[in-house]
């Protein structure tokens, strides 16, 4: 591991103060609803504390409230020089502290001013150069540490606790940390979908406190990357944890110098620091906020409540409407339908005869789709389908360890199975029993047949004995055991629900293992996982109406939230400035696929309905939000890709360059998915009562 960055952070010594403090003698404090900043005047200079309930959050670093590095070797900065302001004063809400840092080329003039803003404490640092000539190979920062090593980190979309199942399965290339001295874990602040990091330790009396660094992101002025940004991350160091921002420099895994490229590797990202010219003036917007005592694993959803209600990502100018989306998603799904002699169905690719159940393929999603839209869309036809389709994957032969996914029309034949896809489509056979029970057009059946012996497969599995299931893949089955148990009555279902749903419970609410495991593709800590959790304890709470599994489904919404972008990321020249793009709504995929996706419109009609059951507002809005951002960049044909790049990672195209990768878009990748989560959604939305669709007068109830 290369420490020589974090040590020469760690160890350079303070810079001696010009002049003293002019400080009154009590201290100086800003309040906030989440913790209080508080300026302490000490020998010859100054301690400032993010405090909470009477203990120390957050401090500035001991060698000084100011740190820059003069140069740069080996892709990282170095020779840093400590100092702190020299001066304090109060001016209306701000509190501003001031003072110079003289270098071996000359001073710079630093200003911090600080004020309350909502549940944090806003800081604006100020840097100016004073010199005669540039400043070379500069790196400024911005600097806090916790009271004591070894804090865990939260940062989101990147790093979760650590990544510990991604860094065991060796999944590709994730962020691994671990708080050790000499980590670093440091990002362009681009590849935030949240921009924030957040710390959560336990406290010494007992419980577990946090603190995070939020940022307003930016491009940082006279950098001497093209497209280079401000970077955010932690540091872990011997006497504390350390949140940091940096004005360009990104490491990974103790490697400086690099930024994570490609779903397996790391590609060089030189030459992140600044040349300032003389009289140049540089910027930097932060926020610090406590998260007051939390349970372990839940320090984090003080700063992601808090993130969202900064940002406010509910607007919809600009956004495609609902009925836009689904007219052209509809109309996509027609050129994906497949008569065959052997059975006819939906496409998974656009020129390959397979139907695929669950994941990329969502063969049965339309069976329940389009049982509640067809009628709004004018589209009855749509019924015969629903009907062909599902009568021919209900064929699906049926074991101990459950069912096919795969059938191939050409040869007859079914192959392939996973635990996430099965869940998916029993999910989706499910939806559409209880939709057909209540539609004369369709005969349930063959469905109710094979729903039955799926569930009963799976039911035996997990209430065996021996059930250890390796990720939270599995949680997809509980939402159609649930379901199940409501059709058939058959109390082992509703038995199996709860057991699954307890085990992922008692292994993934205090995060020491995060949800993960559920995509295909990658095995590490994603959204997915998190969604498995969050569908298995809302249903099993519909199911039960127990509060205990709201509070549940709420911590595991809350971790699918951090992979949700609640700001529009600005991009430079490529496909998506092409459409004017916008990221807010949008959702990451994984610690280890950093690309945006439209994979959240699934669970969007939860994210409303948690909002209605908590009185939230903001997660009503945010799921509209998210359901019409995510129909952008689709084309006249009704097709989208899958892959939307908006930060420096790409997983088709030149992967080689770093600097081509940021804003660009793989369209090619058009796999069902894509298409079948806006329509069950849109139904699902419509099954609980939640129109997105009025603003359609052809699309109303009752509409032509």
């Amino acid at each position: 591991m290369n420490r020589k960055a974090f040590a020469c952070i760690s160890m350079a010594a303070p810079l001696a103060l010009g002049a003293a403090m002019q400080t009154p003698q009590a201290p100086e404090t800003i309040d906030s609803l989440h913790g209080s900043l508080v300026v302490d005047a000490v020998a010859g200079g100054c301690l400032i504390r993010l405090v909470d309930d009477g203990q120390s959050r957050l401090i500035s670093p001991p060698e000084g409230l100011w740190s820059i590095a003069t140069a740069w070797e080996d892709e990282q900065p170095t020779a840093w020089i400590h100092g702190g302001p020299t001066s304090i004063q109060r001016n209306g809400d701000w509190l501003v502290l001031s003072g110079e840092l003289q270098t071996p080329e000359g001073v710079w003039t630093i200003r911090d001013a600080y004020r309350g803003a909502g549940n944090g404490v806003e800081g604006r640092r100020r840097w100016t150069w004073n010199g005669e000539h540039a400043a070379r190979n500069i790196t400024l920062s911005v600097r806090w540490q916790t009271p004591g090593p070894g804090a865990r980190v939260l940062l989101p979309g990147i790093c979760y606790d650590g990544n510990p199942s991604g860094v065991a399965t060796g999944a590709g290339v994730v962020a691994a940390f671990r708080g050790e001295p000499g980590e670093a874990a440091v990002f362009e602040e681009h590849r935030y979908p949240m921009p924030f990091a957040c710390l959560e330790w336990d406290r010494p009396a007992g419980g577990v406190t946090g603190a995070a660094l939020h940022t307003l992101p930016s491009p940082t002025p006279f950098g001497r990357r093209p497209d280079q940004w401000w970077s955010l991350g932690v540091l872990g160091r011997a006497e504390a944890t350390e949140l940091v921002l940096l004005s360009g420099p990104t490491a990974i895994n103790g490697q400086w110098g690099v930024v994570k490229a490609n779903q397996g590797r790391v590609l060089p990202y030189p030459g992140a620091s600044l040349d300032v010219p003389p009289g140049g003036v540089i910027e930097k917007t932060f926020f610090l906020e406590s998260s007051g005592d939390a349970d372990r694993g839940s320090a984090f959803r003080t700063p992601l409540r808090t993130c969202i209600d900064r940002w406010k990502p509910f607007s919809t100018d600009g956004l495609p409407q609902a009925r836009e989306i689904i007219r052209a998603k509809a109309a996509f799904a027609k050129s994906r339908w497949h008569e065959s002699a052997r059975g006819s169905g939906f496409r998974m690719y656009p020129t390959q005869d397979l139907y695929v159940m669950g994941w990329c393929g969502q063969a049965a999603a339309p069976g329940f789709a389009f049982l509640e839209l067809a009628d709004r869309l004018g589209e009855p036809a749509w019924i015969d389908r629903c009907q062909k389709s599902l009568d021919l994957l209900a064929t699906a032969p049926v074991d101990g360890g459950g069912f096919p996914l795969v059938y191939d029309p050409a040869q007859g034949s079914w192959s392939g199975r996973d635990p996430v896809s099965q869940g998916q489509a029993m999910e989706n056979f499910a939806r559409a029993i209880l939709a057909g029970r209540e539609d004369r057009r369709v005969r349930t059946d063959n469905w109710e047949a094979f729903l039955l012996r799926a569930c009963d497969a799976h039911a035996t599995r997990i209430l065996g004995e021996e059930w250890r299931p390796r990720s939270t893949a599995e949680g997809f089955l509980v939402s159609p055991l649930c379901k199940a148990f409501a059709i058939f009555g058959e109390e082992r279902f509703r038995d199996a629900a709860i057991k699954a749903a307890e085990h992922y419970a008692s292994r993934h609410l205090d995060m020491t293992e995060p949800y993960w495991g559920g995509t295909l593709d990658a095995q590490c800590e994603d959204k997915e996982g998190a969604w498995a959790a969050f569908q298995a304890f809302f249903a099993v709470y519909e199911m039960t109406g127990e509060p205990g599994w709201l509070e549940r489904a709420s911590h595991a919404m809350d971790v699918v939230l951090t992979y949700t972008c609640v700001w529009d990321i600005p991009l430079p020249a490529g496909r998506l400035a092409d459409h004017g793009f916008k990221t807010r709504g949008w959702t990451v995929v994984s610690v280890q696929n950093q690309h945006l996706d439209v994979y959240g419109v699934l669970y969007t009609p939860e994210i409303y309905r948690m909002g209605e059951l908590l009185g939230r507002d903001d997660l009503k809005r945010l799921a509209i939000v998210m359901y019409r951002s995510c129909g952008q960049m689709i084309d006249p044909f009704g097709s989208q890709g899958e892959q939307l790049q908006h930060t420096n990672f790409a997983q088709s195209g030149d992967m080689d360059r770093i600097e081509t990768m940021r804003g660009g878009y793989s369209e090619g990748w058009t796999v069902f998915w894509i298409t079948a989560h806006f329509l069950n959604a849109a139904a699902d939305f419509e099954q609980r009562g939640i129109d997105i669709l009025s603003d359609d007068p052809a699309l109303a109830p009752g509409g032509s």
